[in-house]
């Protein structure tokens, strides 16, 4: 017969699985998706909706050419992707960086020790505008999708 005491957590999984949990659905989910847009070419008309920015205003938003470079690096083609977004390959290794960060203070038990810095989130916002300004200027056509 089992015997549980009111009030005393039931654990399932161990500790440890349950705290990566999120950082493992996480990679599902990236895995996922980037599995998808490997398969289903962006460069083919009808298989992902326009950009609606680039629809109403006819410019380049930050993340025009997005799917095209994540397709192309699902390939392993990094010179295409780059032609596509540099900004988007260039944020995957940090992407990748936070995540590793992530599961690992998630495997020790350790909480965030560390939010980002106000500049750094000013500075990541600066070079955003600037990419999505450059990108639509006469003399930085090498920035466009």
């Amino acid at each position: 017969m089992l015997h549980i005491q009111v009030g005393s957590p039931v654990r399932l999984l161990p500790d440890r699985w349950t705290r990566l949990a999120a950082p493992g659905g996480t990679a599902l989910l990236a895995a996922t998706v980037v599995g998808y847009v490997g398969a289903v070419d962006p460069n083919q008309a009808g298989h992902y909706p326009t950009c609606p920015f680039l629809f109403v205003t006819g410019l380049y938003c930050p993340g025009c050419g997005s799917l095209r470079a994540v397709h192309a690096l699902a390939h392993g083609d990094v010179p295409e992707a780059l032609s596509r977004n540099p900004l988007t390959v260039l944020s995957v290794p940090l992407l990748v960086a936070l995540w590793v960060l992530w599961t690992r203070r998630r495997l020790t038990g350790r909480r965030r020790s560390w939010a980002a810095p106000g500049w750094a989130i000013w500075g990541l916002l600066a070079v955003v505008i600037a990419f999505w300004i450059l990108r639509n200027l006469p003399g930085f056509a090498f920035l466009a999708p």
